[in-house]
């Protein structure tokens, strides 16, 4: 992350990261069951499950980047900026900024 000043700089760094259409599928798929796992445990109240929220979203992206990309994920090695930049490159995608 040393070489990154700004978040900015960052998600252009974590852009080229996910250039392959079926890890950045998987990492879409990902995000819905983390939110549908939100919900859920919203809804259901079962309080501890909020605890796994964070993280159902990896089996999805880490098998879109061993397997399909070749490339380690980005919260390997900066697991914040990278749970933020998978929101914002979610965002992208659905507005049409990214395909």
């Amino acid at each position: 992350m040393d070489k990154f000043c700004t978040f900015s700089e960052y998600y252009q760094y974590y852009l080229t990261l996910h250039q392959n259409k079926i890890n950045r599928w998987l990492h879409i798929i990902g995000q819905g069951v983390t939110l549908y796992t939100l919900i859920y445990a919203l809804y259901t109240q079962a309080w501890l499950l909020l605890f796994l929220v964070p993280f159902v979203v990896y089996p999805f992206a880490w098998v879109g980047h061993l397997v399909f990309e070749k490339n380690e994920p980005a919260a390997w090695t900066n697991p914040l900026w990278a749970k933020a930049c998978d929101w914002i490159m979610l965002k992208d995608i659905l507005t049409g900024k990214l395909k």
